[in-house]
């Protein structure tokens, strides 16, 4: 119960106890769109390199891209870490991205959709013509390796089950336990076409991420995996590869997948890439992959080391700041190491889920003033709206990229998605439910509906307002993460890359300030509720 001070509030109290607030969101804005949003010089040319989310890949697009800075007068940004083939593939159908490596039996089965073949210059010959005719998109000269998939188990359980051949393992199959990679899964030329040709069928299968795969493997926790064929891990770990006895898997060259208008605009370009044709073998791979998947090495040490050992490259720094393993180090040391870097990815998160929440405020809070003055269908308005909610993160900033391509803006649109429902649902609410006695008595006292909404049920309802904002913004600070799959930075990227070097180490660097800092946020949106929240209002003692 509640004893009201005053019915009929000063002129303009919302507005001046919104004030601050608006202040501040508006700051955050101002600051939010300067951090994002980096103008460039006049006329300076740009191409923007991307990788898929693993090391082999991250490796070779750094590798093109210092090679490319340092032989023409290109600016290269980088967006390395995209969530798999198909988003590297929409993103850069749809510009977000000038060129990324890829595979060609990637590009035959999983792309286009095409039946396996295993003759290497069949399947570039086949790839190069489509993808041409299709996107205009280009297949430059192989590197000189392929990284085919393969099966593999440790060599003392191969050896203890008879198992060589992928045939032999079809017969023991339904008594073992698989891990595989999520997108090897679904993959055509994955899971589903080794049980077609195979007749695979396995005891049980879980999906996991790469280097977890290998431990699970070694320590016994799962029978088979998946691997890449140049996975430098494989000089570390015991494993035998299966056979490929009946050919399934087809060749997948490496090489550079090059949208045709960038090559229209630069045709440098294609000469510069060229010169890493038939360059890199497959022991070397093993090798470069080994020194940063084990060793810890920075990728783009590791991509200078190459260019430096092929001739290639002129003295000059690598270009972009990377990650990498201390393990010597503990974990407050490691990140003071990094704090250039973590303060940097800070800002861009903050940016992130600034934005898109202040694109929530700006149209959920309206919206749920115009659904509250005409109820007709309101509820159902909001629930459509709350469906959003049910939609995987990732799948919605993949979603984005066919739309707005890669980068900031796609996951601002996501982030801006995410934060309506639960500010739209608790201003709806908040309106309605604001002590109707008190509203009606305002009526009675011939206040007009606006002044009612202005001075009486929007500062009701303002803690309930707030509430909701202070629940978005959580889910956003922690969904903006997810950023990183689509190029978009932030906190997301050490937690990713940590992922992928099992490095515990690296993914608290990216873990913790995300918490800080919505912990930080959330104290901050609390501070405004008690601002916004009407002094007129006491418990009754």
């Amino acid at each position: 119960m509640v004893r009201v001070r005053t019915l009929h509030r000063r002129k303009g109290f919302f507005r001046d106890s919104l004030r601050t607030p608006i202040l501040l969101f508006t700051s955050l804005l101002f600051l939010t769109v300067n951090g994002l949003w980096i103008p460039t010089a006049s006329g300076e040319k740009i191409i923007t390199v991307g990788s898929k989310n693993f090391m082999e890949n991250r490796l070779l697009a750094e590798l093109f891209a210092q090679l490319i800075e340092s032989r023409t007068d290109l600016t290269v940004l980088r967006r390395l870490g995209l969530a798999g083939t198909q988003v590297c593939f929409e993103a850069l159908k749809t510009g977000g991205i000038d060129l990324y490596p890829e595979y060609t039996g990637t590009g035959l089965v999983t792309i286009l959709g095409g039946e396996p073949m295993n003759n290497p210059t069949e399947v570039l010959n086949r790839v190069r013509s489509q993808f041409l005719q299709r996107w205009n998109l280009w297949w430059l000269t192989p590197l000189g390796f392929d990284n085919s998939y393969a099966l593999a188990l440790r060599r003392d359980r191969a050896q203890e089950l008879g198992v060589r051949t992928l045939s032999d393992l079809a017969r023991i199959a339904p008594t073992l336990k698989a891990g595989f990679g999520y997108e090897f899964m679904k993959r055509p030329d994955g899971l589903p076409g080794l049980q077609e040709t195979y007749g695979l069928q396995f005891r049980e299968v879980v999906g996991m991420q790469q280097t977890l795969k290998y431990q699970a493997t070694a320590n016994g926790d799962i029978d088979l995996l998946d691997v890449y064929t140049t996975d430098g891990r494989l000089s570390v770990y015991d494993f035998l590869i299966l056979e490929d006895d009946q050919r399934f898997f087809p060749p997948y060259d490496a090489t550079a997948l090059v949208r045709g208008d960038t090559l229209e605009r630069y045709p440098e370009l294609a000469a510069v890439l060229s010169l890493l044709t038939n360059a890199l073998t497959r022991e070397q791979m093993r090798k470069w992959n080994l020194l940063v998947q084990e060793q810890g090495q920075p990728v783009t040490q590791v991509a200078r080391q190459i260019l430096e050992d092929l001739q290639l490259v002129a003295d000059q720094e690598p270009g972009s700041p990377t990650y990498h393993q201390q393990p010597s180090q503990s974990l407050f040391a490691y990140m003071w190491h990094l704090r250039g870097t973590l303060a940097m990815r800070t800002w861009e998160h903050l940016g992130l889920a600034g934005l898109g929440l202040l694109l929530g405020i700006a149209l959920a809070i309206p919206l749920g003033l115009l659904l509250e003055r005409w109820r007709t269908g309101a509820e159902t308005m909001i629930r459509i709206i709350g469906m959003s909610q049910t939609i995987p993160s990732i799948a919605l900033l993949a979603f984005m990229i066919p739309l707005f391509g890669v980068g900031t803006f796609p996951a601002i649109m996501a982030l801006w998605i995410y934060s309506l429902f639960p500010i739209l649902r608790n201003t709806f609410s908040g309106l309605r439910d604001a002590a109707p006695n008190v509203v009606e008595t305002g009526r009675a006292l011939g206040m007009t509906e606006w002044q009612i909404l202005r001075s009486v049920r929007l500062p009701l309802a303002a803690p309930t307002i707030m509430a909701g904002v202070r629940t978005s913004a959580i889910w956003t600070l922690g969904t903006a993460t997810l950023a990183a799959f689509i190029g978009a930075g932030g906190l997301g990227v050490p937690i990713v890359a940590g992922l992928q070097l099992a490095d515990v180490n690296l993914i608290l660097s990216g873990a913790l300030p995300a918490t800080i800092l919505a912990l930080a946020v959330d104290a901050l949106l609390a501070w405004v509720e008690t601002i916004v929240k009407p002094q007129g209002l006491d418990p009754v003692r």
